[in-house]
């Protein structure tokens, strides 16, 4: 008979649900990775426990990134040629380098929205079964995208070069084909369903940011989606496609990069959330200042309009109460620096305490998972960080986080 391991986690000061007010000295009791007991003060350590000493610390629940891509961090040409370069097993290396980058990094789940070869989902499973360590992932497989849309893979590659990228069956060209792509998005093992309905800014097509699908197709997608339990993650820059989207009750909008005042009026009257993903602008400017020809001049030029409108958004919809999840992008920036993204966010209006409650609170519902993560409480998984000093009053303090558990292991942060 196995014996559960009981460890004790003693907290200076614990922000156990943000947005309450935080808790002073605190009892944190772990069993086979979950939380036993929350109580107040340092209580009694039980025989054979294990006992964390985090008195000079405060401990809160484990962050949350909504949206990244795991299986690379190259921008620009090199993420080109890494494309037909690397092969499936080694993409999935990358993924599990990347995984353990965010995992110390503090954010204890990630969304993973868009993997072309499966890598993730081998990944995910292989965390899931305790093989692998890294992140809780929840993975979207390939995003969907009309053919010489965003999400098409093929975009800048030669002609016959296509049918390389034909096996993620992720392009589809009217409501029927768009049907079939999500269908098989979700018999390849997706979670979630993402759907890029406009154009991007790395996408190598002068076709600019406005909406890319047709009304019927976006719906096929959502409908299909909701038929077999899965949420939708949209990527949207023009106002039309976000507008398209916000009709259709999506579950996220990322980036969300124009408005108009009808997209806000819509948005404030609904449920979905905007990941802001701010964070890709320090990608394109530390790429840029390495190398100024990192990118194509058609990608450039969309590469600077970004980083000028970035945070505008934001601004305009914190007041007018549209729900935000915490998310970066991390692939376009840098994979284990994901806790940038709180103080650009703290600059575009949110409060170091409203951008917590999104990277956990906001992020766990986004992710349907508020019954597993998001607070520390009794019965939750045991998903746990600290970091030095007051992160209500100074969000820098998640770029040094001291302590990770993750699903009740404690990781190694060397």
């Amino acid at each position: 008979m196995v014996v559960a391991q009981t460890t004790v986690i003693h907290a200076g000061r614990l922000i156990d649900v943000p947005g309450e007010a935080p808790r002073g000295p605190a009892t944190i009791i772990v069993e086979d990775g979950r939380i036993l007991s929350v109580t107040d003060g340092h209580s009694d350590v039980p025989a054979d426990a294990r006992v964390i000493d985090l008195r000079d610390h405060t401990v809160l629940p484990g962050l949350i990134d909504s949206h990244v891509h795991l299986t690379s961090d190259a921008g620009g040409l090199a993420g080109q040629l890494e494309a037909v370069t690397l092969s499936p097993a080694a993409q999935a290396f990358n993924a599990q380098a990347n995984g353990i980058k965010t995992l110390r990094a503090g954010f204890t789940t990630v969304r993973n929205l868009g993997d072309g070869d499966g890598a993730v989902f081998a990944l995910r499973d292989a965390v899931n079964a305790g093989k692998a360590m890294g992140p809780r992932i929840i993975d979207a497989g390939s995003s969907l995208s009309g053919t010489a849309g965003h999400s098409d893979d093929a975009l800048g590659y030669r002609d016959e070069l296509r049918p390389f990228f034909a096996g993620a069956a992720n392009t589809c060209d009217g409501a029927e084909d768009c049907r079939r792509a999500t269908r098989q998005q979700i018999g390849r093992g997706a979670d979630v369903i993402k759907m890029t309905i406009t154009g991007g800014v790395n996408s190598r097509i002068g076709a600019g940011l406005g909406s890319q699908m047709f009304d019927d197709e976006a719906a096929a997608i959502v409908a299909t989606a909701r038929m077999f339990g899965r949420k939708v993650a949209v990527h949207s820059h023009g106002a039309d496609g976000t507008l398209q989207a916000l009709k259709l009750g999506v579950d996220s909008i990322e980036h969300g990069t124009m408005l108009t005042d009808d997209v806000i009026a819509l948005w404030a009257k609904s449920k979905t959330y905007y990941v802001p993903t701010l964070s890709t602008v320090n990608g394109y400017k530390e790429r840029l200042a390495a190398n100024s020809a990192a990118y194509e001049p058609d990608v450039l030029a969309k590469i600077q309009w970004r980083i000028g409108i970035t945070g505008k958004t934001l601004q305009v919809l914190v007041p007018r109460g549209v729900r935000i999840a915490f998310g970066t992008d991390a692939g376009v920036s840098k994979h284990g620096r994901n806790a940038d993204e709180f103080e650009l966010m703290v600059e575009n209006g949110m409060t170091p305490e409203s951008a917590l409650i999104a990277a956990t609170i906001n992020a766990a519902d986004l992710l349907g998972l508020s019954e597993e993560i998001g607070t520390i409480a009794p019965g939750k998984s045991a998903d746990i960080i600290a970091v030095a000093g007051d992160p209500l009053t100074d969000v820098s303090v998640y770029k040094d986080v001291q302590f990770v558990m993750a699903r009740g292991k404690v990781i190694d942060l060397e």
